[in-house]
């Protein structure tokens, strides 16, 4: 059984949890588990690009991240289920895997969508970063 489980999803993208989140409440209701739901808000890349966005960008889009993750999980995760919540801002795979060392979890459950292959062949995914470096086991859900 699955005692801690992370669940990873971006906030902007209702299909990268609306399949995810029923599976990953399914194994910790059945374990009474904990479940860590985590969204990162990606950092913008380089200086350079940075450079063309208000200086309080960050603050504001950590804040806006922080409020629609607390109304996810509120109307999206039953009461009695063990939660806690994890945001962090920079490159969303290394996040993650920063994530599964801090909370000790056992799984992880991402959502992948439908591969784009020119997009794959030159950035890739973050769920196949994460599957290919994650020390524990990965349940990618096709959203």
């Amino acid at each position: 059984m699955f005692k801690n489980v992370l669940l990873t999803l971006d906030l902007n993208t209702k299909a990268s949890w609306e399949k995810a989140l029923p599976q990953a409440l399914e194994l910790v209701t059945a374990s009474k588990g904990t479940l860590h739901v985590m969204s990162v808000v990606p950092d913008l890349g380089t200086p350079m690009v940075e450079s063309f966005f208000p200086s309080d960008f960050e603050s504001k889009a950590i804040a806006a991240a922080s409020a629609a993750l607390d109304g996810l999980v509120k109307a999206n995760v039953p009461q009695g289920v063990s939660v806690k919540q994890h945001l962090a801002f920079g490159n969303i795979h290394h996040k993650v895997l920063e994530a599964i060392e801090e909370t000790q979890c056992d799984l992880v459950v991402m959502a992948s969508h439908k591969p784009d292959s020119v997009r794959e062949f030159l950035i890739g995914s973050n769920a196949d970063r994460v599957v290919r470096r994650s020390p524990i086991s990965v349940l990618v859900v096709r959203a």
